[in-house]
């Protein structure tokens, strides 16, 4: 054998080698691979949840608060205002105020006819208060500037639920603070509950297809402290959205309707929601309750205080996720697998609204709303805890027609909020409303120029207050009070 046939078959053993080396390590590979594949399937690791990309945190959902009797007819429940240390951002921990927590609080379950006790504690160093928005009580149980809790003492108010299935919601109301408290944590919502809620075959399972969404825009000092901002202009907007205070959520939904009740929790700005996909949505509900039918939207407009409950169909999308922006901006990624095992439907008909009967004569009255930055009056006045703005009849309707003058350094719309009512939207600048905003509302924007008639009846007494729901707004100024008797 010559030299070189010596060479060609030490190349082709060497080649044949190479070759039996390199499927047994493609074999090792696989093997190895698999082995993973199982024992990850094996420990549940691995579920059909769809992409997990930019936003790494799930969303959280807030806990029901129980109810500390066991009376069907009767519910009491506790509360504590507390400090604590939230961790929104990597391992940093953020001083927080919050309810039973510490940065939030959980949901209250009411249902209509219900005898409701609350037993609030202030475990705070300042006085504050909690208003429960948009339900319908007694002066003395609204939770407003005149029913303060100093530190270390205990409200008790209590109340029968008198009105019909909603999403509300709670936070201070004290006078010259109210921002802060809410911008460090404090608010919450609550759920009313009725008999039309429970035959209607919507979404309802809590959590699941039934998702609350506190929407609040913060900002964060490089410590992870927070970097609440104001100025002459009022509060600046932040550069981080929390959602149920988790910062880059996501969430996992199944194939099928997911209700989402969300709430513009921000101290200044107003929200505009959409979906990447831009597919529609069906809105079902305002600040007060269900609509009359469902209304078909692309996008959603909250400002600070307005609440509204959409279903998705995601069935009807085919990608793995979505996103919710606000704007152009992912506020928090939806991923989609899995078959919808309730069958919940949007019916056509929802509710049946009855207009808030007017009378021959009903009293008028206008507020003139104007701003300075972060300042601003009603009817040309700052409030006056002391002064009695109007007096007004018990369950006498009336109608009030509010304006929005404008004034320096304002580029926004005033939410008008009203306590102890939920008022009916006559027109907008002489025309009907839309279909959005014909049902029950305690918040309603009022743009710059804007003139916004409502129909409103007040059917409990006491003091209550109305007001600009820029929280830096009502804290400098923007309100007023009425007593009703």
């Amino acid at each position: 054998m010559t030299q070189s046939d010596q060479d060609r078959e030490r190349h082709k053993m060497n080649t044949a080698s190479t070759k039996i080396k390199l499927t047994i390590l493609v074999l090792i590979v696989v093997v190895l691979a698999f082995g993973g594949i199982v024992l990850i399937l094996l420990s549940g690791r691995w579920l059909p949840r769809g992409p997990i990309a930019k936003n790494a945190n799930e969303l959280k959902i807030p806990p029901l608060l129980e109810d500390l009797n066991p009376d069907p007819e009767t519910a009491e429940y506790e509360l504590e205002a507390q400090y604590g240390r939230t961790n929104f951002i990597g391992s940093q921990q953020t001083p927080t105020f919050g309810y039973n927590g510490s940065y939030l609080g959980p949901v209250i379950r009411l249902t209509k006819g219900e005898a409701v006790k609350i037993r609030v504690r202030n475990q705070l160093d300042f006085a504050t208060t909690i208003h429960w928005h948009g339900l319908v009580v007694d002066g003395d149980q609204d939770g407003g500037p005149h029913q303060g809790v100093a530190p270390g003492e205990t409200w008790e108010p209590g109340f029968t639920v008198d009105q019909s299935a909603a999403t509300l919601w709670y936070h201070p109301h004290i006078m010259g603070n109210t921002a802060d408290q809410v911008y460090y944590g404090l608010a919450g919502l609550i759920y009313i509950d009725d008999e039309v809620s429970a035959k209607l075959n919507l979404p309802k399972d809590y959590g699941v297809n039934d998702i609350p969404l506190i929407v609040q825009d913060r900002s964060f000092k490089s410590n992870g402290h927070f970097d609440y901002r104001i100025s002459m202009m009022g509060a600046e907007a932040g550069d981080t959205i929390l959602i149920n205070g988790t910062s880059d959520p996501y969430v996992n939904v199944q194939k099928g309707n997911v209700r989402f009740r969300i709430l513009n929790a921000s101290n200044f700005q107003n929200f505009e929601f959409k979906l990447s996909n831009l597919i529609d949505f069906q809105q079902i509900a305002s600040d007060g309750g269900f609509l009359a039918a469902p209304v078909t939207r692309g996008s959603l407009f909250l400002a600070p205080g307005e609440r509204a409950e959409v279903v998705v169909d995601f069935a009807a999308i085919n990608s793995e996720s979505v996103s919710l922006l606000l704007g152009r901006q992912e506020i928090m990624q939806i991923n989609i697998a899995g078959e919808d095992q309730n069958l919940s439907e949007v019916p056509e008909a929802l509710t049946r609204i009855k207009a808030i009967p007017e009378g021959d004569d009903p009293p008028i009255r206008m507020f003139n709303l104007e701003s300075m930055g972060i300042s601003g009056t009603i009817n040309g006045k700052y409030y006056d805890m002391d002064r009695i703005d109007e007096e007004v009849n018990l369950n006498e309707t009336e109608i009030w027609v509010v304006r929005n003058n404008g004034g320096m350094m304002q580029t926004n719309g005033h939410p008008f909020h009203v306590h102890v009512t939920q008022f009916q939207i006559i027109s907008r600048n002489g025309k009907a409303p839309p279909l959005q905003e014909q049902g029950f509302k305690d918040t309603v924007y009022v743009g710059v120029g804007d003139e916004v008639r409502l129909r409103v009846r007040f059917t409990h007494p006491g003091i209550f207050m109305y007001h600009c729901h820029m929280l830096e707004h009502e804290d400098n100024g923007m309100m007023g009070q009425f007593r009703v008797s």
